[in-house]
């Protein structure tokens, strides 16, 4: 489809680069540069050296200045380095002159993120949704990344008079993506009914940031066997299961994981993915507690809830991977009554801060499941008895 499909390959040696500026600090873009080492290699690559640079703002033609681009190919050469990327979004421009510089591939975090999502699309919408984000990605930037684009009609009628390569090549991308908004638009309509004829189940669905055990939950939960692996958006097509606790039944969705700066155009093209977390009447957002970042990630997935206008839902957090927090908070010789009084004190925090709508678990260890069924239970019953108080049936 496009010249730079399937950007890495397994194996390929890759070079980090972050900038700290006024808007980013070295702390924050010293976690952007993890995350983007586990972004790459959950696409098959393996990163080598990071290089990071302080400036007041990204150079307009290089994103780093001409002495870091200097030191970065000094680096580069006489090494296996395949491919160089860069945490921010980059320009053509800017790829375009990085790359006659350091003489190597050069992607930024969406190209990246495209290609994770690329590689993991299974169903017809979801690699519809990919393949319209990837060319809304190209649009802006076809000026000095590709020389050209494959000819996709050929022949009579798809050059017009006096057309310069770079305006076919726009007027090819154009009307891509209105083909695939338009196929995309009829797969929506069909996944619009199929939704409609679920019946007056209460919906429940999971959310939260991207490798954080939702899917692990699904399948605890619904007992389904859905894939789970400890990389970065394992999920991408929605399931949706039927689950009945005691004898009260209601829909579970998993969802995409949400992540910190995902492209624009990628949150656009997978609305309908994200039409799970609207037409829920309950949302399960889940958090890795055992990880460094985990409040500003339940930030992260607050503000895209609040993006797509569903804060105001019912919002069960599930602290998630209890087990590892504990084993990276507490030291073997910690007294046992210090160790209870630290998770005591984490609890009542989180429960004051969420009015106690709140668990606390271990997917893996299957730690504390029958109380966040029991919420869950709880919740669902309050909810039908307010929707369809006429059932009696559970």
């Amino acid at each position: 489809m496009l010249d730079k499909k399937n950007i890495i390959q397994n194996e390929e040696k890759a070079v980090l680069v972050g900038l700290v500026h006024k808007l980013q600090t070295e702390e924050q873009v010293t976690e952007y540069l993890n995350e983007l080492a586990f972004l790459a290699e959950t696409a098959g690559a393996k990163s080598v050296k990071r290089f990071v640079q302080k400036l007041p703002h990204p150079d307009s033609r290089t994103f780093v200045g001409k002495g870091k681009l200097e030191e970065i190919k000094n680096y580069i050469e006489g090494r296996d380095i395949n491919i160089v990327i860069f945490d921010d979004e980059l320009s053509g421009s800017q790829i375009g002159n990085i790359e006659k510089v350091l003489d190597v591939k050069t992607i930024d975090r969406s190209d990246l993120i495209l290609d994770i999502f690329a590689r993991r699309a299974k169903t017809a919408q979801a690699k519809t949704q990919v393949e319209l984000a990837q060319y809304q990605y190209l649009m802006p930037r076809l000026r000095g990344m590709w020389k050209h684009l494959e000819r996709l009609g050929g022949g009579i009628g798809t050059r017009g008079p006096g057309e310069t390569e770079i305006e076919t090549d726009r007027r090819i991308v154009r009307e891509k993506i209105a083909l695939l908004r338009k196929r995309l638009s009829e797969i929506d309509k069909q996944a619009f009914t199929q939704r409609k004829d679920r019946g007056e189940f209460i919906r429940v669905a999971l959310v939260g940031y991207t490798n954080v055990g939702k899917s692990t939950i699904m399948n605890l939960l619904s007992k389904s066997d859905v894939f789970a692996e400890n990389k970065l958006f394992a999920t991408l097509d929605t399931t949706t299961r039927k689950v009945v606790f005691e004898t009260t039944p209601f829909l579970l969705s998993d969802t995409v994981g949400f992540i910190r700066k995902l492209p624009h155009h990628l949150v656009e093209s997978f609305k309908s993915t994200l039409d799970e977390v609207r037409e829920a009447d309950i949302l399960l957002h889940v958090a890795d507690t055992a990880h460094p970042q985990y409040e500003d990630q339940i930030g992260v997935v607050n503000k895209t809830l609040q993006e797509l206008n569903v804060i105001d839902k019912p919002v069960i957090t599930i602290f998630n991977k209890m087990d590892q927090y504990e084993k990276n908070t507490f030291d073997p010789w910690l007294e046992e009554e210090v160790r209870t009084e630290m998770l005591k004190d984490l609890k009542e925090r989180w429960e004051n801060q969420l009015q106690g709508n709140c668990v606390f678990i271990s997917a893996t260890e299957r730690r504390n499941i029958d109380e966040l069924r029991s919420t869950i239970l709880n919740k669902v019953k309050e909810l039908y008895t307010i929707r369809y108080p006429y059932k009696t049936g559970f």
